[in-house]
């Protein structure tokens, strides 16, 4: 969990210290412990996040929203990416798809995810997200980039 060095709701500003500290290299931000994101598993390209579905997280017609599963999904790739690479390597999301395929009404939501790669400076990541009862709910695809100059060549040979 992101340890904020003030309690204000401070504006970000490029080039600024950040105004948080993770506690380690594998651990939510700011934004995924607004959500309430767990880390329950990171090890070997997986990770296992969760988080309980609650009011602040609905849509207007009363499901968890979207975006919040997308978060889940997105975070959790993420994390299995950095189960892999060496602490703090900078890398992005790309590109992302999310296919819903049933709401979440209540309950614990978990994402399951597993990266391949690098592909130069890529990796691909899938997660698979649950509810509660163990049913499918969304499926997610993504490409992540590890930013220049950190050990990885591009597709063209350029490190």
């Amino acid at each position: 969990m992101a340890r904020l060095k003030n309690d204000k709701e401070v504006l970000m500003t490029a080039g600024d210290e950040l105004p948080f500290e993770l506690a380690a290299w594998i651990d939510t931000a700011p934004f995924e412990d607004l959500v309430g994101i767990t880390i329950e598993s990171a090890s070997a390209g997986r990770a296992i996040l969760s988080f309980p579905f609650r009011l602040k997280l609905s849509q207007g017609g009363g499901v968890l929203h979207g975006g919040a599963l997308t978060t889940l999904a997105d975070t959790a790739v993420a994390m299995a990416i950095k189960s892999i690479l060496p602490a703090g390597t900078v890398f992005a999301t790309t590109d992302l798809s999310m296919q819903f395929v049933a709401p979440v009404h209540e309950g614990v939501v978990r994402a399951m995810a597993q990266v391949t790669g690098p592909f130069g400076r890529n990796f691909s990541g899938t997660a698979e997200i649950f509810d509660q009862a163990g049913k499918t709910i969304a499926l997610f695809t993504s490409t992540f980039k590890v930013a220049r100059g950190q050990g990885f060549a591009d597709e063209d040979g350029l490190p």
